[in-house]
């Protein structure tokens, strides 16, 4: 399916919570589906840590399908038969919207001198995304993960801009370990010699290495136990000489599990900005939707009116059910209708980006009922 690829720049200024004012912030987003007369049909979905805004279109540099390209589209759960659907690149990332790779106004990259942003910061990029578009009101906003953290954002910050809310595999803070296994991924980018402190872009080298060792870290966080287990268990690599699974007595990827995160490590350099990876991180463990409000995660939600929906699946142990859970009974506390469920599937994080018919259920049955 092709959407609307486009880029907006806001019509002014976004404060952020660090303090800093963003000038000049162009957020990139695609659209599919046609906008009813009276903006009423809109659903924003809102991409995880290295997602973007190519939801359901192949993707420009990996010539890959949207990310949720099974979720979304005519006929799909988040129908566009039915439904305007928005994504738009987050700003601090890198695939059109403001980030450190972006031009500051000196005429240079702005690196690291690009401000700190948060989660918040975010979201306030999407309502002036929706703002531009005359968009008042959402039906849905829609995110996994990251995605989900925005979705609490948005009904947490700004309550009148959404009917309907849907969280999967999310939280509504980051846990020490989460933030632990991030700092690792940091500190991997920070010591490769090619980062420069973060002053890379124009040079022949990039921090590539250390990159795709934050990629591999991040990426076993995605999978669960059961799955890696079955996937790869302990089985040896092929030798290129032809050696049927030897071991090489070596530091080579001997087994296929290394090989694999070798891969997925590779692959992500090609398409992810290094310092996109330290702002992104960084915003998603400041992220405490509790601590903003007051330390009470109620009061988070005390004026909204949306209907909100949290799944959680069984395997995820980055975002466990209890994460979900404790969410729902903060809503249930702010008297805020919420639906819950936990599902079956052996993928762990990742099960929400994976083929999963009671997912599909789900989501169609709160969007369209």
């Amino acid at each position: 399916m092709t959407g609307n690829a486009q880029i907006c720049k806001l019509s002014g200024p976004l404060q952020l919570d660090g303090g800093s004012l963003l000038e000049g912030v162009e957020i990139a987003y695609a659209a599919y589906g046609e906008l009813a007369a009276d903006r009423s049909n809109a659903i924003l979905v809102c991409h995880a840590l290295t997602g973007d805004q190519y939801v359901a279109d192949t993707h420009p540099i990996t010539g890959k399908p949207g990310w949720w390209e099974r979720m979304v589209g005519p006929g799909k759960p988040i129908d566009t038969n039915r439904y305007h659907v928005i994504c738009a690149n987050v700003i601090g990332s890198c695939m059109g919207s403001t980030g450190p790779a972006s031009i500051a106004s000196d005429g240079s990259p702005y690196a690291m001198r690009f401000p700190v942003i948060t989660i918040r910061d975010m979201v306030r990029g999407l309502v002036g995304l929706l703002d531009m578009m005359g968009i008042e009101r959402l039906h849905a906003v829609v995110g996994g993960s990251m995605g989900g953290m925005q979705a609490l954002s948005l009904a947490a910050n700004w309550p009148e801009r959404t009917a309907r809310v849907l969280a999967v595999a999310t939280t509504a803070r980051h846990s020490a370990q989460n933030i632990a296994f991030h700092e690792v991924g940091r500190q991997a980018i920070m010591a490769d010699p090619n980062w420069r402190q973060g002053d890379y872009y124009g040079e022949d080298a990039q921090p590539d290495a250390g990159l795709a060792v934050a990629r591999m870290a991040a990426h076993i966080t995605y999978l669960s136990e059961d799955g890696l287990t079955g996937k790869f268990g302990r089985r040896l690599q092929d030798r290129p000489d032809g050696t049927k699974g030897a071991k090489s007595f070596g530091f080579d990827a001997d087994f296929q599990v290394e090989s694999y995160l070798r891969y997925q490590g590779s692959g992500f350099t090609k398409r992810f900005d290094a310092n996109s990876y330290l702002y992104i991180t960084r915003a998603m463990d400041y992220f405490d939707l509790a601590e903003e409000h007051g330390g009470r995660l109620a009061d988070a939600f005390a004026g909204s009116e949306a209907r909100f929906c949290l799944v959680s699946f069984d395997s995820d142990w980055l975002y466990p059910t209890a994460e979900s859970r404790h969410v729902v009974h903060a809503l249930n506390a702010a008297g805020a209708p919420v639906s819950f469920v936990e599902l079956s599937a052996p993928h762990g994080h990742d099960s929400f980006l994976l083929e999963h018919e009671a997912l599909d259920r789900v989501v169609r049955g709160f969007l369209d009922g």
